[in-house]
């Protein structure tokens, strides 16, 4: 059953953030990920959102977002996007 992972993130370093953005997607193709949303957040309108940005990625399963997460190609630009932007990851079951 397919798995997402949302991101929300706050830049800080707009130059670093444009590298870590540029080298995610070679990491992601051998997990079958498929970028759904990338956006700016426009409005609150309940509760608290701290994070201007979003990204949603698909993947075929959980399985397959753990083991890109701990793939050395991701884990090698950890180093950058902790550098770049504040980011919280989490991972969902697409089980409804």
């Amino acid at each position: 059953m397919p798995a997402y992972l949302i991101g929300h993130i706050s830049v800080r370093d707009a130059a670093r953030w444009a590298e870590y953005r540029s080298r995610v997607p070679a990491t992601l193709a051998r997990w079958g990920a498929e970028l759904l949303f990338r956006g700016r957040r426009a409005e609150v309108l309940s509760g608290e959102q701290p994070h201007s940005e979003t990204v949603v990625l698909r993947f075929p399963d959980l399985a397959s977002i753990d083991g890109w997460h701990r793939s050395a190609e991701y884990q090698a630009l950890i180093p950058i996007r902790e550098a770049a932007a504040e980011v919280t990851l989490a991972s969902y079951d697409g089980d409804g």
